[in-house]
């Protein structure tokens, strides 16, 4: 059996997995938006950060909204991959880029899930976790897909293809196929930029490599590889708006983005306390107390330093960032190997047990991910 086909054969229940999960999710916002009269084409391809992404891929940069107060929203901070493929895969089927967005995604997002399964898949190898890799991994892609926010995987947002681009980096990273990975990794640095994360792990996998004794020239062009995407856009961005390196900075600022450790994030949550809405932050301050407890379990499973990197940078940009508090979960929803844990204790359970487990998570994220859209939404 070739190689590439017995890896597909092996993925194959992660990726029915992570199909049924979420077909769940589309299902319930079909019904759920045929009794309250919405379209769910139109939710998940036509409204807040889709709406941008499309417009790129139509008219390309240079749309900005000049806000009441004078804050200016460019579109400049919307990275480029997403509207690029948009675009192409507009051009050849005929659809509009939000549709096309929609088909980008639900490839990205299987792509994705085999990505996690794979990452999981070999670290249960390697670091002997006394389950079976394979169906950790199956839980791993199950337990994504099955997310309270994982509608968002369905969605003309970049989130899906900007998973799927950093869990086969890591995997490359890994595996030590140095290319493969920083060209992965230049990828993830064009499509979101957390993309940092990415460049970070591949840079740690290759520094530990390198104290092992490694040498060789691929692991220079996957070094010089890996900030390439994301350098060449923050320069040209630079350029385009005669800012130089400050030029990224000052789109993000436009937006009432940046990165203060978590200090506004803070006094957002202190003032829900202070306020009528105490249920709400005291949900809050339980929702980063869990993420910290899962990043805390992947440091006690002695993960590869590579995901503990990656997904410590993730989790730190997302909970630091100074604005868009609603949308901290959803900026979480890449940081994949805070899932391993749960994915083990699954792995270890009978398998209806566990499949009871997930099918009931299945079903609140498909209920949550109705109603999330219906309401407030993604930010």
């Amino acid at each position: 059996m070739p190689v590439k086909d017995h890896a597909f054969r092996r993925a194959a229940p992660a990726l029915a997995a992570f199909a049924a999960v979420r077909l769940l999710g589309l299902g319930v916002l079909a019904a759920w938006g045929a009794a309250a009269g919405s379209s769910p084409h139109t939710l998940l391809s036509a409204r807040w950060d889709s709406l941008w992404y499309a417009r790129i891929a139509a008219e390309g940069y240079g749309y900005q909204v000049v806000l009441p107060d004078g804050a200016v929203h460019s579109n400049l901070a919307f990275f480029p991959l997403l509207p690029w493929l948009e675009r192409l895969v507009s051009a050849a089927t005929g659809l509009g880029h939000g549709s096309a967005g929609l088909a980008v995604s639900a490839v990205a997002g299987l792509a994705a899930a085999w990505g996690i399964f794979a990452v999981t898949d070999l670290v249960c190898a390697r670091q002997d976790l006394g389950v079976d890799g394979r169906r950790a991994g199956v839980f791993a892609a199950g337990v994504w897909a099955a997310l309270p926010v994982g509608i968002v995987q369905s969605m003309a947002y970049s989130e899906a293809l900007f998973t799927a681009l950093a869990a086969w980096a890591l995997y490359a990273a890994l595996r030590g196929r140095w290319p493969v990975a920083g060209l992965l990794a230049a990828g993830a640095g064009l499509t979101r930029p957390v993309g940092a994360a990415v460049v970070a792990a591949v840079w740690v996998a290759l520094a530990l490599a390198w104290r092992r004794g490694e040498r060789s020239w691929r692991m220079a062009v996957g070094a010089v590889l890996a900030p390439a995407g994301a350098a060449a856009y923050v320069l040209w961005v630079g350029a385009h708006t005669g800012r130089g390196l400050l030029g990224y900075l000052d789109v993000q600022g436009g937006w009432g983005n940046g990165f203060d450790g978590g200090l506004a994030f803070a006094r957002f949550i202190g003032a829900k306390l202070a306020s009528g809405a105490a249920p709400a932050g005291i949900g809050l301050i339980a929702g980063v107390v869990l993420v910290l407890w899962l990043y805390a379990l992947c440091v006690r499973q002695r993960q590869p330093a590579v995901l503990l990197v990656y997904s410590g940078i993730v989790l730190a940009l997302a909970l630091g960032a100074s604005a868009y508090f609603g949308s901290k979960p959803r900026l979480l929803l890449p940081a994949f190997p805070l899932l391993l844990p749960a994915a083990v204790a699954l792995a270890r359970r009978r398998p209806g047990r566990a499949a009871a487990v997930l099918g009931a998570a299945a079903v609140a994220s498909a209920v949550y991910g109705a109603f999330w859209l219906n309401g407030s939404g993604p930010p």
